[in-house]
């Protein structure tokens, strides 16, 4: 534990950041994971609309420092790929 007051400051704030990071990544995961659902499901409106609010959150958690700007674009590339395969079947 840490002994300085401004070491515990530093604690909870990083501790306050890591749950708000995980509520974002979880997010992510959340509106990957339907984008890729509704693409099985052979749903091209939907899998657009999710396609686009994940984009976007990918994007904020990039501008936050959530995720790395090479992480955030590798996970937009392989969803965009993604949906792009049901638009050629």
């Amino acid at each position: 534990m840490p002994t300085k007051h401004a070491a515990f400051k530093a604690l909870r704030k990083s501790r306050k950041n890591a749950e708000k990071n995980v509520f974002i990544i979880e997010n992510i995961k959340y509106l990957i994971k339907h984008t890729k659902k509704s693409v099985d499901a052979k749903n091209p409106e939907k899998a657009k609309e999710f396609l686009a609010q994940s984009v976007k959150a990918i994007d904020k958690a990039i501008q936050k420092g959530v995720l790395k700007k090479n992480n955030g674009a590798r996970k937009k590339s392989r969803v965009t790929t993604y949906v792009n395969a049901l638009a050629k079947k």
